[in-house]
């Protein structure tokens, strides 16, 4: 018998001045069996990262993630389904991520292992020919006291400025750095 998704709950206050982008976003969020704390929650922080000012060019959205191998672990799509936005996480390796750029008019990656390092040096020099990728690392320390946050009914706020993550609940904080590997 096949294990089902359990169903997380996000209220997430968003205050990017970076971006100028500022809103509170009830999400749902089904982690899938096989998923971790660490990435689910990376999954919540690309959100606040990545997410649209406004609907106009489509919704950024959770995909199946795990459970379809061809999709994105997010996506944007605009009102005639083409993808805005591809955003990935891990390690993939350098075609899906041309088949992505292929697809898309901007692709993320956020990797968020300590053998990040050793993944990029094999694979930077693929992706020269990537104009609108943008690859980020989370440290992994970082994530694993993000997914320490992780609560089947969440309240987070996100503060985004200078490139610098703020991220509190009623009761803890944490300040993450991301790191950018490649900028589009």
């Amino acid at each position: 018998m096949a294990l089902k998704a359990t169903i997380y709950k996000a209220l997430l206050n968003i205050a990017d001045m970076d971006r100028h982008v500022y809103g509170e976003h009830n999400l749902t969020i089904a982690k899938h069996p096989s998923e971790t704390d660490e990435r689910m929650m990376l999954r919540v922080l690309a959100y606040a990262l990545n997410v649209p000012a406004d609907d106009l060019n489509g919704r950024l959205e959770f995909t199946k993630g795990l459970s379809e191998v061809d999709d994105p672990d997010l996506w944007q799509l605009n009102l005639t389904g083409e993808v805005v936005h591809w955003i990935d996480l891990g390690q993939p390796d350098e075609r899906r991520i041309m088949k992505a750029h292929g697809r898309a008019e901007r692709v993320s990656v956020y990797c968020y292992a300590a053998s990040t390092p050793i993944w990029w040096a094999g694979i930077e020099g693929k992706l020269t020919r990537a104009p609108k990728l943008s690859v980020w690392q989370i440290p992994a320390e970082e994530i694993q006291a993000l997914a320490a946050f992780a609560e089947r009914s969440m309240q987070l706020q996100v503060s985004i400025q200078d490139g610098l993550v703020y991220i509190s609940t009623p009761s803890r904080q944490l300040e993450i750095h991301p790191h950018a590997l490649k900028h589009a």
